[in-house]
């Protein structure tokens, strides 16, 4: 008789290639390795010394992101990049990926963007896959059922050459989450609620499935926001099992399955959820009606409150008393009508079509207010381009904002998009550490909904307040 399994039992299974004993990890196979500028050079300089090809060029795939300048003139107009170093992370890219025969997205093409943007978008991301890229928030595409997670350098090396990797088999977490949520409230703010519900070490050493009516209801896009957070609870990766969303999604993108492979594939995802009677190692319940939009406080995702909130007058956190004197906030302090300095929306958190929309529409006949410089970054070209037919760049032009090409920007700053020092972000990105955004910065994570209306009052701002209906 066949036990009940989890869909993170069903996908390892799928892949594992030599099982765990009590001394080896195991040998887990990848179906989709992503690769950007930041975390391969050394990756490739280990094939070139070892005599080594990439061993399946067909399962890898190469985009620019994390350096790349989102400033239209430095992308397309020939003007150099703000940082030097930025500027060789791009150039050796080319360069490894012309010399193994990699597929590259490079600077000037259409199709690039951020790494977890444009997996999903051209229909790589699929079901059932182990799909590994040497950033922590391919936990993103989870969302699709995906068994997906970041690697570390020596690790994107032996995938290139192995197409394996050595994996201890996590643990699982089922958090399962009721309801639904109100109008004004997002997939932002739900994965914000969860984290400073479990907290920031909530997930370590699981696979989180994420269940319940209140996922059902959300769309890819805001799926893709609650599973790129799990690693900020600690988790190894974040899942969702496949549905009729996932599938409408998918169907017809590029490099997703055509015709009858298409129906196949559909069939086999079917197949992929979780079984009745399949037993996780930890089960949490949320109710997401009772959800609030939210908004960090501290230094890590997980110091986190309702917006109609306050700073907690006391925490057991350890770092509680330095994340304060760091951010310039007292115990107990209101955070709703704090100054503001800057809103960056974009991130592979919130960079989509329904984030840009979200935000313009807030925006919409309002101005950024006087002091407060707001950037808005696609997370892919197609997503730009997007958005410029539909006139979102125009909102948020008149609104006062720099619209920007795509690119990680000032999620993590390696491209010169950065906070001054003592400034606040509202931003839609996912960490909110010391420096994270620019030496010295105060980052303050947030929807999209939160980031229009913070910049619309110049202060953080609940968005319900600014929204239309």
């Amino acid at each position: 008789m066949t036990h009940p399994k989890t869909l993170f039992q069903k996908v390892w299974e799928r892949h594992e290639v030599v099982a765990q004993t009590a001394d080896t990890p195991a040998v887990l196979y990848i179906d989709l390795h992503l690769i950007h500028e930041v975390t391969t050079p050394q990756a490739f300089d280990v094939l070139r010394e070892r005599g080594l090809p990439v061993r399946r060029l067909d399962r890898t795939l190469g985009t620019m992101d994390h350096s790349t300048p989102t400033r239209t003139e430095q992308v397309f107009g020939g003007q150099p990049f703000t940082i030097e170093s930025a500027a060789k992370q791009v150039k050796q890219l080319e360069s490894n990926c012309a010399e193994f025969g990699v597929e590259l997205l490079d600077l000037r093409s259409n199709l690039r963007g951020i790494v977890h943007v444009i997996g999903p978008e051209l229909g790589a991301t699929q079901p059932g896959k182990t799909i590994v890229c040497g950033d922590s928030h391919t936990s993103t595409h989870g969302a699709f059922g995906a068994l997906a997670f970041g690697i570390g350098t020596t690790e994107v090396g032996h995938v290139l050459a192995a197409q394996c990797l050595l994996q201890s088999k996590p643990r699982t977490l089922a958090i399962n989450v009721k309801g639904r949520l109100r109008p004004g409230v997002t997939a932002k703010d739900l994965v914000l609620a969860i984290i400073g519900k479990i907290g920031v070490g909530g997930g370590t050493g699981h696979v989180i499935e994420f269940r319940g009516e209140a996922i059902r209801a959300l769309s890819m896009d805001e799926r893709m926001t609650v599973c790129n957070m799990s690693i900020e609870a600690g988790a190894r990766a974040g899942m969702i099992a496949p549905d009729e969303t996932t599938f409408a999604y998918l169907k017809g993108r590029p490099r997703a399955p055509q015709g009858a492979d298409w129906d196949a594939a559909v069939a086999d995802w079917r197949t992929l959820a979780t079984d009745d009677g399949a037993v996780f190692d930890r089960e949490v319940v949320l109710d997401a009606s009772q959800v609030e939009p939210m908004i960090t406080w501290g230094t890590h995702p997980g110091m986190v409150a309702a917006i109609s909130g306050t700073v907690p007058a006391s925490s057991t956190d350890p770092v509680f008393g330095k994340a304060l004197d760091y951010m310039g906030f007292a115990a107990g302090q209101k955070l709703a009508g704090s100054p503001i300095n800057v809103v960056f929306v974009g991130s592979c958190t919130n960079s989509r079509l329904s984030d840009l929309r979200a935000a313009a529409s807030i925006l919409k006949g309002r101005r950024v207010a006087d002091g407060v410089r707001m950037l808005v970054v696609p997370g892919s070209q197609q997503i730009k381009k997007q958005a410029e037919d539909e006139g979102l760049d125009r909102i948020f032009i008149e609104a006062g904002a720099q619209w920007r090409e795509s690119g990680c920007s000032m999620c993590l700053g390696m491209n010169g998009d950065l906070v001054d020092k003592g400034q606040y972000s509202v931003s839609t990105s996912n960490r909110n550490f010391e420096g994270r955004q620019g030496v010295g910065a105060r980052t303050l994570l947030a929807s999209p909904l939160t980031a229009a209306a913070s910049a619309v009052r110049g202060a953080i701002c609940d968005p319900r307040e600014l929204m239309q209906g």
